[in-house]
Protein backbone atom coordinates (compact mmCIF):
# COMPACT_ATOMS: atom_id res chain seq x y z
CA UNK A 1 0.00 0.00 0.00
CA UNK A 2 1.47 3.32 -1.07
CA UNK A 3 1.61 6.08 1.49
CA UNK A 4 1.41 9.73 0.57
CA UNK A 5 3.88 12.13 2.08
CA UNK A 6 3.49 15.78 2.89
CA UNK A 7 5.93 18.27 1.47
CA UNK A 8 6.05 22.03 1.37
CA UNK A 9 7.13 24.39 -1.37
CA UNK A 10 7.68 28.12 -1.70
CA UNK A 11 5.82 29.76 -4.54
CA UNK A 12 6.33 33.23 -5.95
CA UNK A 13 3.24 35.41 -5.36
CA UNK A 14 2.22 35.36 -9.03
CA UNK A 15 2.34 31.57 -9.22
CA UNK A 16 0.43 31.29 -5.94
CA UNK A 17 -2.28 33.60 -7.32
CA UNK A 18 -2.52 31.54 -10.51
CA UNK A 19 -2.84 28.38 -8.44
CA UNK A 20 -5.62 29.95 -6.36
CA UNK A 21 -7.51 30.96 -9.52
CA UNK A 22 -7.08 27.47 -10.96
CA UNK A 23 -8.50 25.85 -7.81
CA UNK A 24 -11.64 27.96 -8.11
CA UNK A 25 -11.95 27.52 -11.88
CA UNK A 26 -11.44 23.75 -11.83
CA UNK A 27 -13.18 23.11 -8.50
CA UNK A 28 -10.14 21.11 -7.44
CA UNK A 29 -7.74 21.37 -4.54
CA UNK A 30 -4.21 22.72 -4.71
CA UNK A 31 -2.82 19.27 -4.05
CA UNK A 32 -4.64 17.78 -7.06
CA UNK A 33 -3.48 20.57 -9.40
CA UNK A 34 0.14 20.43 -8.23
CA UNK A 35 0.21 16.63 -8.41
CA UNK A 36 -1.19 16.61 -11.97
CA UNK A 37 1.21 19.33 -13.07
CA UNK A 38 4.17 17.48 -11.59
CA UNK A 39 3.09 14.20 -13.21
CA UNK A 40 2.84 15.90 -16.61
CA UNK A 41 6.19 17.62 -16.21
CA UNK A 42 7.98 14.43 -15.20
CA UNK A 43 6.39 12.50 -18.09
CA UNK A 44 7.57 15.15 -20.57
CA UNK A 45 11.01 15.09 -18.99
CA UNK A 46 11.12 11.31 -19.35
CA UNK A 47 10.03 11.56 -23.01
CA UNK A 48 12.77 14.14 -23.66
CA UNK A 49 15.39 11.83 -22.13
CA UNK A 50 14.18 8.98 -24.36
CA UNK A 51 14.22 11.21 -27.43
CA UNK A 52 17.75 12.40 -26.66
CA UNK A 53 18.92 8.81 -26.26
CA UNK A 54 17.24 7.78 -29.52
CA UNK A 55 18.96 10.67 -31.28
CA UNK A 56 22.32 9.69 -29.78
CA UNK A 57 21.84 6.08 -30.85
CA UNK A 58 20.83 7.19 -34.34
CA UNK A 59 23.99 9.25 -34.67
CA UNK A 60 26.10 6.31 -33.49
CA UNK A 61 24.34 3.92 -35.88
CA UNK A 62 24.90 6.27 -38.81
CA UNK A 63 28.65 6.08 -38.17
CA UNK A 64 28.80 2.28 -38.49
CA UNK A 65 30.78 1.35 -41.58
CA UNK A 66 29.16 -2.03 -42.22
CA UNK A 67 25.41 -1.44 -41.99
CA UNK A 68 24.75 -5.18 -42.47
CA UNK A 69 26.28 -6.05 -39.12
CA UNK A 70 23.98 -7.03 -36.30
CA UNK A 71 22.83 -3.75 -34.73
CA UNK A 72 22.87 -5.22 -31.25
CA UNK A 73 26.62 -5.77 -31.48
CA UNK A 74 27.15 -2.11 -32.35
CA UNK A 75 24.65 -0.59 -29.94
CA UNK A 76 26.04 1.67 -27.27
CA UNK A 77 24.02 1.00 -24.13
CA UNK A 78 26.04 3.20 -21.79
CA UNK A 79 23.76 5.27 -19.63
CA UNK A 80 20.76 2.98 -20.05
CA UNK A 81 18.79 2.34 -16.93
Amino acid sequence: MAHNITTSIRLPPTLREQLEKATHHLHRGKNWIITKALEEYLEKLHQNVLAEEAHRQSLLASQVENKDEDWEQNTDTRGWI
